[in-house]
């Protein structure tokens, strides 16, 4: 067996091009979401980080076809894209869209929502860096509690974000709809079994996966990796799965003292205090006894 290294690789493999920065864990969960998914995916992005990183005139660093969408209209547009496709007789192709954190649960969750009430055959991808990062990390529905972000900063009395993370697989799941699935970019192999599972699906199809983002978490370029599968063993972040109206757990919690060390390795936490920690903990422990309580493990 040969393994890959950069000179054997083939060119499929290289996302040449993009203008990300360093590290960025939302473009390799791009890459490998399409790499599982083939030249035959027709994929939708809206304004994000990785519209800015993949479509800069005259380049495209997408070998299949791609398109922006506006902010809130990634599903839809996926919407129409499938029936188009369809309505020209064309079947042998995929539609995915890739939305960041604020363009899937604040702004895009309505375009969203209404294609899982339809059951629109497509894969929407959410890649949570838990902010919006390309306009200067604000705070999202999905910013994780006592992050500090640039419209929740740590001045005086103000200790970062004092809401708790939205929910959004569970609320997903609560469409009823035919697949939906937690990933983490620190678990490829996972992440990989479900693209392309979804993909044998017929129907809407949801996967949420932790792209870590070095430029707002204010970590090194080369920590993504380990902090997305450290979010993973620390309990905060679930690998889960949801099909026929069940949940099933993929991965249980490898390391219950490891919030501290995934925590405070991050700026944007930096300041939190203990109280803040044992505040996240609890947080943690009262999810997962719901999750031992109802969800199948596997």
């Amino acid at each position: 067996m040969i393994v890959p290294n950069a000179r054997n690789i083939t060119e499929d493999e290289y996302f040449f091009g993009h203008k990300a920065c360093a590290g960025c864990g939302g473009s390799l969960a791009v890459r490998i979401a399409l790499k599982v998914l083939g030249e035959r995916a027709v994929a939708v992005l809206p304004a994000g980080c990785m519209s800015a990183v993949g479509f800069n005139f005259p380049q495209l660093c997408f070998g299949n076809n791609a398109m922006i969408s506006t902010f809130a209209g990634t599903a839809s547009m996926m919407t129409g894209v499938e029936a188009g496709l369809r309505a020209r007789g064309i079947s042998d192709f995929q539609i995915v869209g890739f939305a960041g954190d604020g363009g899937t649960a604040d702004i895009g969750i309505q375009a969203l929502s209404g294609a899982i009430d339809r059951n629109d055959d497509i894969i929407y991808i959410c890649y949570d860096n838990e902010a919006y990062m390309n306009t200067g990390t604000q705070k999202s529905s999905l910013t994780p509690f006592g992050a500090s972000t640039t419209t929740t900063p740590v001045t005086g009395r103000v200790k970062g974000n004092t809401h708790e993370k939205k929910n959004m697989f569970e609320i997903v799941a609560a469409h009823g709809i035919p697949y939906a699935a937690t990933a983490s970019i620190g678990y490829l192999e996972d992440y990989m079994r479900k693209v392309r599972k979804a993909s044998e699906i017929r129907g809407t199809k949801y996967i949420h996966v932790l792209a870590p983002c070095p430029t707002g978490w204010g970590v090194d370029s080369d920590e993504t990796i380990d902090l997305a599968r450290a979010a993973v063993d620390c309990g905060l972040w679930p690998l889960a799965e949801y099909e026929n109206g069940v949940f099933h757990i993929n991965r249980e919690i490898k390391d219950l003292d490891g919030i501290r060390s995934y925590v405070r390795g991050q700026k944007r936490f930096r300041h939190l205090k203990d109280s803040d920690l044992e505040h996240i903990e609890k947080m943690r422990d009262l999810r997962w006894e719901g999750i031992n309580k109802t969800w199948i493990k596997n």
